[in-house]
């Protein structure tokens, strides 16, 4: 593939870049024991409902815009960048649970208002454990006639809090299906997590004989699929997040004086920003070519966006360490949104599986393929 951006995606980053260095304000975060709830959440949402993002990935034929994973990368990574408050994760996954496992007539009836943003979904997969594969599940779909009901619980669901409807993973007579429920229905209680991200919502969902609506009855050939979408989001917003990590590194290091001269001309603090800058090179080609592997459906596409989040997630802690040696004792203070990007670094890395998981799957998936 050719890794140089086409005027449309530049203009599309652009134009995500210009928003949002104007909308977002992360000072509300800047305090001890700031919270999520702060900002202006579901302020943001509407904001980019207008911008027709939540319509990106929907088809036209469902009135969405139809556009590519790689187009995504380019709003995802910007998002990254500005660690945008917005339930628009959660309402992706949601929308790639309907357009893969829905019927024709859930994808007419949910999809449309999805695109106007008047529907915010959530996925709901993981248990407690933190485990996302497999049939075995915390939570248990039981049929009631047409009917079916819930029971159990799903734990460290993004934006379960902001939702309307949440797409949960239920276990069924030994395989796991995918169930959609009214978030504010009776038997589902929301649980808001005092996660270690405060720019955003983690939550526990509980179901108590709740109503739902079958999705799909078996997620086995659903479920990677979404999810090598999902580590798509994960990868892309650890790139835009070391964009702006350096950035700030390199800034401060010009402007920071000690000893008659700025510390940036000291090799210790060249050498960190040179490195950091190796890996924003690094993980915005991982980036591009998972996205472009997931737009064109090539056969090695999960291979790609697995390494993507395995290398972005462990390049991103690294330099969001190194950001905060840079800026020394100031950099570890509240007041600072150094600490916003260390925490967003690290709880990126655990979601969907740790690097070093991720890693056995990338041997896993070589060796199918030498086989």
């Amino acid at each position: 593939m050719n890794f140089a951006l086409s005027d449309d995606h530049r203009m599309l980053r652009d134009s995500a870049r210009a928003f949002l260095d104007e909308e977002v304000n992360l000072q509300p975060l800047l305090k001890r024991g700031a919270t999520v709830e702060q900002v202006d959440y579901l302020g943001m949402w509407g904001k980019i409902a207008e911008l027709g993002w939540p319509s990106l990935i929907v088809p036209e034929a469902y009135q969405g815009l139809g556009m590519s994973c790689l187009d995504l990368a380019m709003i995802l990574q910007e998002m990254g960048r500005a660690l945008l408050p917005c339930p628009i994760s959660g309402a992706l996954a949601g929308v790639w649970s309907i357009l893969k496992g829905g019927s024709e007539a859930q994808k007419e009836r949910l999809l449309p208002m999805a695109v106007t943003g008047d529907l915010k979904l959530a996925l709901a997969v993981c248990d407690a454990d933190g485990t996302c594969d497999g049939p075995a599940s915390d939570a248990r779909a039981t049929a009631d006639g047409d009917d079916w009901r819930l029971n159990g619980s799903k734990a460290f669901v993004v934006d379960a809090a902001a939702a309307d409807m949440i797409v949960v993973a239920a276990e069924n007579g030994g395989r796991r299906g995918l169930y959609l429920v009214d978030a504010t229905a009776a038997g589902v209680e929301i649980e808001l997590l005092r996660w270690r991200d405060t720019t955003r919502q983690l939550c526990n969902v509980r179901f108590a004989n709740a109503s739902a609506e079958l999705i799909a009855a078996d997620d086995a050939e659903i479920w990677p699929w979404i999810k090598d979408r999902l580590l798509l989001v994960l990868s892309a917003e650890n790139a835009g997040g070391l964009q702006k990590v350096l950035e700030m590194s390199t800034e401060y290091a010009k402007q920071r004086m000690a000893f008659g001269r700025p510390i940036g001309a000291n090799q210790a603090i060249k050498h960190g920003l040179a490195e950091t800058f190796g890996l924003v090179e690094c993980s915005n080609a991982a980036v591009l070519y998972a996205a472009w592997m997931l737009s064109e459906a090539q056969p090695s596409a999960s291979l790609a966006a697995t390494m993507a989040k395995a290398y972005t997630s462990d390049a991103y802690r690294k330099a969001t360490h190194q950001n905060i040696q840079v800026f020394g004792a100031i950099g570890f203070t509240w007041e600072m949104t150094n600490h916003l990007y260390f925490k967003r670094a690290r709880a990126n890395a655990e979601m969907l599986g740790g690097t070093a998981e991720l890693r056995s799957h990338v041997i896993d998936l070589l060796m199918r393929e030498a086989a």
